[in-house]
């Protein structure tokens, strides 16, 4: 490999994101985090809503990351799809976990306060 950055055929193999993008992403993050904290304060209607309205801005904020901070945007093709590759699968076996979330919910307790409160072990006889 050549110096400078240069492959053999000379593609260029770094990217140095302007000043403007990196504080434009910064200042996006910052703003997401805003919106999380007062999401959080929020009822959307329902523990499940409350949930996806969370991972969402969670995605939003890793992709801008991913995307600026760590150049996927300039990045070859191959990579981005990788990426989303990733990103579907993790998607697909968060939503096997959820799938059988029906089985057990019921042996959840809820207290006063619509929180979780543990369910003292009675052994089946």
């Amino acid at each position: 490999m050549a110096a400078h950055g240069h492959g053999e055929h000379g593609e260029t193999l770094s990217h140095i994101a302007s000043m403007r993008v990196l504080v434009g992403t910064f200042v996006a993050l910052l703003f997401l985090t805003v919106i999380t904290v007062a999401a959080a304060y929020v009822d959307f209607g329902g523990r499940g809503l409350n949930l996806a309205v969370a991972m969402l801005i969670a995605t939003v904020k890793a992709s801008l990351v991913i995307l600026y901070f760590m150049h996927l945007r300039y990045d070859r093709l191959f990579h981005t799809v990788i990426f989303v590759a990733g990103l579907l699968a993790a998607t697909l076996f968060l939503g096997f976990a959820l799938v059988d979330r029906g089985q057990y919910e019921d042996d959840v307790i809820w207290d006063k306060d619509n929180q979780p409160a543990i369910k003292p072990y009675t052994p089946e006889l």
